[in-house]
């Protein structure tokens, strides 16, 4: 068995952050036939976060209303296409699928997820992709991937926000 498939000592199989990372550049300016395009009906930017860690590895959760996956348009978990579901899923997870925890800007790697809140609301808007990252740490130095609207390489100091959370993937069960 090749090691990036050895679980480690909580169960947990390593996230593919190199996958990830081609499946964002593929597809950040582009979309996959395989996945509905949310673009027009609330947003695509948590689908293609998604697909980036399903493209990384990640194990679908086919918990009806606490999973995390896609199966087609009307048959999929809210957390698949929500900002603040995937948040929850993510965080909580304790079965199947992606597992992660909250970071900080200088934990964060390839393949992990920053969560955007535009408005003085608690409520995270955007859920971009980490593509690359340069030192010093900082949002001018951290580049994301995303949809809605399509990015890659792009600064994350670009956007407006009021705050951004990190969320790294540990790997997924």
């Amino acid at each position: 068995m090749k090691a990036e498939f050895i679980k480690d000592k909580k169960g947990v199989f390593p996230y593919n952050r190199k996958a990830a990372y081609n499946y964002a550049k593929r597809w950040a300016l582009d979309r996959n036939p395989k996945y509905y395009d949310f673009e027009h009906i609330g947003g695509d930017c948590t689908n293609f976060a998604s697909q980036v860690l399903r493209a990384g590895g990640c194990s679908m959760n086919y918990d009806k209303w606490t999973g995390w996956y896609y199966v087609n348009v009307q048959n999929r978990a809210p957390a698949w296409t929500g900002v603040n579901y995937l948040y929850e899923f993510l965080i909580n997870n304790k079965g199947g699928g992606p597992v992660a925890r909250l970071c900080t800007i200088d934990e964060i790697q390839i393949g992990d997820i920053a969560q955007i809140n535009f408005g003085s609301d608690d409520t995270f808007d955007h859920c971009p992709v980490i593509i690359r990252i340069e030192e010093p740490r900082d949002p001018s130095n951290i580049f994301i991937a995303a949809h809605t609207y399509d990015r890659f390489d792009y600064p994350l100091s670009n956007y407006y926000y009021q705050e951004v959370r990190y969320i790294q993937i540990l790997g997924y069960r």
